[in-house]
């Protein structure tokens, strides 16, 4: 009986230990997406993330889209550009990483409905640790307004997203 009772609290101490893996290695906060008008195809979403060890944000995906990416824009010059991150988005350990209009972003294209403002887009980020341990979080982005936090200059505003420069 003293056996089972020890095997059973072992089995209890690493399922604990396996919840505490389990839960996110990444802190979200302020997940939101851009709503649409109708007949649009794209849009993005945003939010700020934390890795508590080093992590790179591998990929992303949402049943509200055919396709979505981790991108960037950035400065080149005088162009304003933006791209794709094949290779993902590198998260240093404790350092905030703002995904925001004019920056990195996650874009949504050939979207399967309109975003209307108050609904929710779910997002599931995949990421991965340094020692190549994978996992995925789901997050849920609250739609705000179109026009919601453009930044002076104008952002996102008459950028063509079907051709992305490289």
């Amino acid at each position: 009986m003293k056996h089972k009772l020890l095997v059973a609290a072992a089995f209890s101490l690493g399922m604990a230990s396996a919840s505490v893996f389990a839960q996110s290695q990444v802190d979200v906060s302020n997940a939101w997406a851009r709503g649409t008008v109708p007949g649009q195809t794209s849009s993005a979403v945003y939010m700020t993330l934390q890795a508590h060890q080093a992590t790179t944000l591998l990929s992303v995906s949402t049943p509200a889209a055919a396709n979505a990416e981790v991108h960037e824009m950035k400065l080149e010059g005088t162009v304003m550009k933006m791209r794709a991150l094949p290779k993902g988005l590198p998260l240093e350990a404790n350092k905030p990483v703002e995904l925001k209009p004019g920056s990195y972003h996650i874009m949504l294209t050939d979207l399967k409905g309109p975003l209307k403002k108050g609904d929710t887009v779910p997002v599931t980020l995949k990421f991965e640790t340094a020692d190549h341990k994978t996992s995925e979080q789901l997050v849920k982005a609250t739609v705000r307004d179109l026009t919601a936090a453009a930044p002076a200059g104008g952002g996102m505003a008459g950028m063509a997203h079907g051709a992305h420069s490289q």
